[in-house]
Order: structure tokens, then C-alpha cells, then sequence
């Protein structure tokens, strides 16, 4: 018997929704690129809405096809710093939607992407924003931005400053324990497989949010906003600690190495 797959919607209430960001609207002048994509049966969940994991892979893939088509070839590495998600509803499998990105903020050694997944017919689902550095491929240290890409990239930046800070706190004593605190979980492994690096020889940032997704599948809800900060990369070899910490307006997720903290996610209610 078939089953019917639908999009999964953010419920919030009328008091919640003025606190909620809004999603941006497109500039008026400089660059957009938009292309359009197919929710497969590889990109969803059991219920058939679009995975964080894979909506991140889609990021991701515009991200560079948009730098493709532009023409702009130079010798950077861009790495991720943080990523918002504004969340409306979800596709669902075999959804036709587009996405339409550009350039909402700059700094002297990064970028701020805004990307916008939308259905066909035009109403948005997801907003994305996030900061990501330029690095150098040879020895990782961070480059400058270009002129050629300012000439691509600025106007529709519009002198906009985009903030690289990271502002996620570190988790406290009762969340690094999980014992007999109310909405802490005990600590437990995240394994790591051959397949979540890439050619960075780290983790490819679109696998921290499958600690997203096992936390809302565990807890069975959808945040209208996530937030993923990345603190340092996760290389081969190291097995991280999960962390999660949760209370009725929000969960708090931790990767750590040791002592240090490898990425961290608020999910808001």
C-alpha cells in the first residue's frame, strides 16, 4: 500500500512566532544562483521529510556550483564556521524545490552565505545562513578575500559585515555527567566511519547534523531554529563525546574531544 508523504511543519504558537527570525529577502542588486534539486529517497527520514544532514549536503553542493558558475577559480579552501537554519516545513520525498543563494556578508578572511530552499511554486521552507573562512590549501592558515571576488560577491553584500564569533557556551559540570539532573543525558560515544571524511581529511560538516537528527528522531520534534557551531576540526582517530542537555524552550548538543569542545548545536523550540 502506498503511503502518502508530507511535509513536516514547525508548530508554534502566535506569542512565539515575534521572537522567531524572520527569513531574509533576496538584495535588490548583485549576484544569485539558483538551481533546483529532487528530494530523493537517500535525502529523507522514515517518515519521508528532508534530513538536516542531507539539507546541508544541498548547501554545500550550490555553495560550489554557484563559485563554478561564477568563474571565480582561485587557490582557497573554504571551511564552515557556523550555520543557522530557519525552518518552516520540510520537503518531502520526491518534492521538486530550488534553492537561491547569495553573498549576505563579508569579512576580511570570510563569507556569509544566505540560501533560501523553496518548492516550486515558490513558498520558502529553509533558510540557511552561515560563515564560512577562506584558508589556505597548502598550509591551512586563513587567506584574504580577493578582489576578484569582491567584484563578484560584494554588491550583493552591500558592505554588510558578517561575524565570525562563535557564542554557544561550553557545557556546564551537570551536563558533562548527566547524573541526576533533570533533561541531561549521560555522555556516550559518537563513532566515526571511513565515509564521513572528506578530502579535507576531516569530518565533512554535514555529518554533525546526523547528531541533529538522532537527537529530534529520539525526541520526535522539529525546532523552527538550529544552530550548528563549528570549534575545531574532527580528525581521523579521534571518537567524540556526545553531550545533550535539554529543558522545555531548548536542547544543547556538544561534540568534545577530551576537554575540548569539537562542534556544538541549540535547538530552539
Amino acid at each position: 500500500m502506498a503511503t502518502k508523504l508530507v511535509r513536516a511543519s514547525v508548530r508554534k504558537n502566535a506569542a512565539m512566532d515575534s521572537t522567531l527570525p524572520a527569513f531574509r529577502t533576496e538584495p535588490a542588486v548583485g549576484r544569485v544562483y539558483a538551481t533546483r534539486r529532487i528530494v530523493r529517497s537517500t535525502d529523507v527520514t522514515p517518515s519521508g521529510r528532508l534530513r538536516l544532514d542531507a539539507l546541508a549536503r544541498y548547501l554545500q553542493t550550490v555553495a560550489e556550483d554557484d563559485v563554478a558558475d561564477s568563474g571565480l577559480a582561485e587557490p582557497v579552501v573554504w571551511l564552515v564556521r557556523k550555520c543557522q537554519l530557519r525552518i518552516a516545513t520540510l520537503p518531502a520525498m520526491g518534492e521538486r524545490v530550488t534553492l537561491r543563494t547569495y553573498c549576505s556578508g563579508t569579512g576580511p578572511r570570510w563569507a556569509e552565505p544566505t540560501t533560501t530552499l523553496a518548492s516550486v511554486d515558490g513558498e520558502p521552507s529553509v533558510q540557511a545562513t552561515a560563515v564560512w573562512a577562506a584558508v589556505s590549501p597548502v598550509d591551512g592558515r586563513p587567506v584574504s578575500l580577493s578582489g576578484g571576488f569582491a567584484a563578484i560577491y560584494g554588491p550583493s553584500a552591500a558592505g554588510r559585515v558578517a561575524s565570525v564569533r562563535l557564542s554557544h557556551p561550553r557545557p556546564d559540570g551537570a551536563a558533562t555527567t548527566g547524573n541526576g539532573v533533570s533533561g541531561a543525558t549521560p555522555p556516550r560515544d559518537w563513532p566515526l566511519r571511513a565515509a564521513d571524511f572528506d578530502t579535507a581529511r576531516h569530518v565533512n560538516n554535514a555529518v554533525h547534523w546526523e547528531v541533529v537528527e538522532d537527537e529530534l528522531a529520539a525526541a520526535n520534534w522539529l525546532p523552527p531554529t538550529a544552530e550548528l557551531e563549528y570549534q575545531r576540526a574532527i580528525m581521523p582517530g579521534c571518537v567524540p563525546r556526545l553531550i545533550t542537555s535539554r529543558d522545555e524552550t531548548e536542547t544543547r548538543l556538544w561534540l568534545l574531544d577530551g576537554e575540548q569542545v569539537l562542534a556544538s548545536a541549540l535547538l530552539i523550540r
